[in-house]
């Protein structure tokens, strides 16, 4: 999977981000404007993410998390619910071992629970074989919301009998389903839509977004390379001015 690219590019002035999180949008759209069902965009769109993948790990990425399946996804229409859990079960059949040759750690973000149970096995599998990989970490945000992210982490506290005089961001982040990563430096979204859908909200507060007209698999190598250009542009203050006196 991890392909070796031909095409120079110039990173000398670059900052490389090190946790890019990317919502993957416009399959359906994709495969609309080629006459094609929206299953094979999503097809096409599970093909491009070997692209990304190859990518952040040449440039130095450390953490890449990617919209794959949101809660809200469940209500699409049940025909094209079937081929994305087939797509999911097949990439994780035939990549898996490829990736953990590569030295990539899979996370899993979001609720298993309704999930069929062999998809289920296979993620666990997955997730058991390339745990004590480090080259990139892989989150897979897969059935995924971030308000019903923040609802677990709430329970999982009160279960704790976690007081709220000792409640810190630092301690609430430690239940979420990212506990232990970085926040994500950049969010990409493709599409050129200009929402974040629910996704990473606590995580994301303070991250550069960066929107592109391109529709998922047509986001390759090139134009992660122009998202981090875009990023190295931006002044990151986290709601701080300079002292100009």
């Amino acid at each position: 999977m991890l392909e070796r690219q031909s095409k120079p590019l110039d990173f000398s002035a670059c900052k490389i981000p090190e946790h890019v999180a990317i919502i993957m949008d416009g399959n359906g759209r994709w495969a609309r404007s080629k006459g094609l069902p929206r299953v094979a965009g999503h097809r096409a769109g599970a093909e491009n993410l070997r692209r990304i993948i190859n990518a952040c790990v040449e440039f130095g990425i450390k953490i890449l998390t990617i919209y794959a399946f949101s809660t809200e996804n469940w209500g699409r229409p049940e025909s094209e619910v079937r081929g994305l859990m087939r797509i999911f079960a097949r990439v994780l059949d035939q990549e898996i071992g490829e990736l953990h040759e590569q030295g990539v750690c899979l996370h899993h973000l979001g609720d298993l629970e309704g999930v069929e149970a062999k998809l289920q096995d296979k993620v666990r599998r997955a997730i058991e074989l390339t745990k004590d990989n480090d080259r990139l970490v892989l989150n897979v945000a897969f059935n995924y919301g971030g308000r019903a992210e923040i609802l677990h982490a709430v329970r999982q506290m009160l279960a704790d009998d976690i007081s709220p005089e000792i409640l810190t961001e630092e301690l609430f982040s430690s239940y979420l389903f990212t506990r232990g990563l970085k926040d994500p430096d950049l969010v990409i979204r493709t599409s050129g839509e200009l929402r974040i859908s629910n996704f990473l909200i606590w995580q994301a507060a303070y991250s550069e977004y960066y929107p592109t007209p391109a529709f998922w698999p047509d986001f390759g190598r090139e134009g992660l390379y122009e998202a981090i250009v875009a990023y190295n542009k931006r002044d990151r203050r986290y709601g701080l001015v300079p002292d100009e006196s």
